[in-house]
């Protein structure tokens, strides 16, 4: 089915929803739903690497999300760490670089070397780029980005200028934006980047979202017309 693929988007977002109702449905904890959300990462990336995707930007970890059971949050920043050694030979092989998007503060000094461990070895790759967004949130962003304008002393800012101060100004905006688990918003996700992005959302919780299910947001995209807020011809 891949074969009918014609319209591929050049970047794909996640908000990658729904790990601890998928644990909570099988009466386990919310731990090995991320475990397991895990998983569909590496699907995720797999997928996308092989169908042409050259960016795909996943949502792991929000400044919101610190108020989340510390177990919780420990096995999130464990998993984050677990991930990043372990799979380093895959995303090596495939030439996948790896970057990182968020507030640095407050984040553990292992999870800190695991990114920059991970950012640094695989900084030569060039046919996709994973961007894991991790202590971030839209607006918080956007306040930074304003905080450092000024301290750089520019008196006169429109969108393009703007746009060199986000966390990283060189990656393009979305052109799709999926959010699994049903839930229809977007939570303080790169709210700046994805004023024209197309939006889906599917009832699939993350643990369960396949090659089959990614496929699907696929075809609904590329069935849309993208208008920038212009008039196409009739």
């Amino acid at each position: 089915m891949i074969e009918n693929l014609y319209k591929i988007p050049n970047h794909v977002a996640i908000i990658m929803d729904g790990n601890g109702r998928w644990a909570k449905r099988r009466g386990l904890e919310r731990v090995y739903g991320h475990r397991e959300g895990v998983k569909a990462v590496e699907r995720a990336i797999k997928f996308a690497r092989n169908v042409g995707i050259k960016y795909l930007t996943l949502f792991a970890f929000s400044t919101e999300n610190w108020q989340r059971p510390q177990e919780e949050v420990n096995a999130i920043m464990s998993l984050l760490v677990e991930y990043i050694n372990e799979k380093m030979p895959m995303l090596l092989e495939n030439d996948i670089k790896l970057i990182f998007m968020g507030r640095k503060e407050g984040l553990w000094d292992n999870v800190l070397k695991a990114m920059e461990k991970g950012e640094k070895e695989t900084a030569h790759c060039k046919s996709m780029t994973v961007v894991i967004t991790l202590n971030y949130s839209g607006r918080a962003e956007i306040v930074d980005t304003v905080n450092r304008i000024i301290k750089s002393g520019v008196k006169q800012i429109n969108e393009e200028s703007f746009r060199n101060f986000l966390y990283n100004p060189d990656i393009p905006d979305p052109d799709l934006l999926i959010r699994t688990s049903g839930e229809k918003r977007i939570s303080n996700f790169l709210l700046w980047q994805l004023a024209y992005t197309e939006l889906y959302f599917t009832q699939t919780l993350w643990p369960d979202f396949d090659e089959e299910e990614f496929l699907k947001a696929l075809y609904d995209y590329q069935s849309r017309e993208r208008r920038f807020g212009k008039v196409l011809d009739e």
